[in-house]
């Protein structure tokens, strides 16, 4: 099977570059600006999605399946890029992979398409997207499913929840600890901590869409996520413990954010029907 990675110099697409080299699977590696090493068996493409030639599909080696990671305008989720820019090019690009000759899509979702719905989140609950980034995702997913019913081809849309691991952005909680740490901080400013998330580490959400895709089915929508809520305080205090760091919490220091519910998380009875529990 040819396949493809988008946003493979990304945090998760560096991720799956090297599940697939875990699994013996060479794969072509899109990044917006070549890079020497993208990982053994694996061969760099350097394409910009926003000026993708018609000839994207041949230049990527007409790939069979695409992992598409590739998204800009990030982690500004309010961001009027997702609507004006992303989500236009992003329909553009995959639309003629498709029309080339790719049979199977992997796209990545994000659960801020299920707006400000509260607890366990499954697949077949409506979308509410509150901001941009979640609104051009859905819209990208949509748009997707009109294209199926005239160029049939599998589609699995990945709804991502919260990841961490090696390199995550600056901004988000664990880089901006680790580095406090190492300075001998005293503490480590964040809000109370209570919200409800679902977390999964990079390399295991890796794993999962490797197998999504390796399974080559028409899945629709599914949950890539841990199926398991656990608050912010818990999950830092776990990252304190498990690495014999020192540093106190400062909790209640920054507010709770307005763009998500106190408590939601993903259910993942689907994914693992589709996974057989892999």
């Amino acid at each position: 099977m040819k396949i493809a990675v988008t946003g493979a110099s990304g945090f998760i697409g560096r991720a799956v570059l090297a599940e697939l080299s875990r699994r013996g699977i060479g794969a072509v590696a899109c990044v917006p600006a070549r890079i020497s090493t993208p990982g053994a068996g694996h061969r760099a493409v350097a394409l910009d999605l926003h000026e993708a030639a018609a000839d994207a599909f041949e230049r990527l080696g007409r790939p069979e399946t695409v992992i598409h990671l590739a998204w800009g305008g990030l982690p500004n989720y309010r961001s009027l890029q997702h609507v004006e820019k992303e989500l236009p090019a992003q329909y553009r690009f995959l639309g003629s992979l498709i029309e080339g000759g790719t049979q199977s899509l992997v796209v990545a979702g994000t659960c801020f398409e299920y707006g400000m719905q509260s607890g366990p989140l499954g697949e077949d609950l409506p979308t509410r997207p509150e901001n941009p980034y979640g609104f051009a995702k859905d819209a990208l997913r949509r748009e997707l499913e009109f294209l199926k019913a005239s160029q049939p081809f599998a589609l699995t849309w990945a709804r991502l929840f919260y990841l961490y691991g090696e390199g995550q952005a600056g901004t988000s909680l664990l880089p901006q600890l680790r580095p406090a740490v190492a300075r001998g901080d005293k503490s480590f400013n964040m809000s109370g901590g209570e919200q409800l998330r679902d977390y999964l580490a990079v390399d295991e959400a890796a794993r999962l869409l490797v197998s999504l895709a390796l399974a080559r089915c028409d899945a629709g929508v599914v949950n890539v996520c841990s199926g398991r809520p656990v608050s912010v305080r818990r999950l830092v205090e776990g990252w304190i413990r498990d690495n014999g760091w020192t540093i106190d919490l400062n909790l209640g220091h920054y507010p709770y954010p307005d763009y998500e519910p106190m408590a939601f998380w993903g259910e993942r009875r689907k994914l693992d029907s589709i996974l057989g529990g892999q």
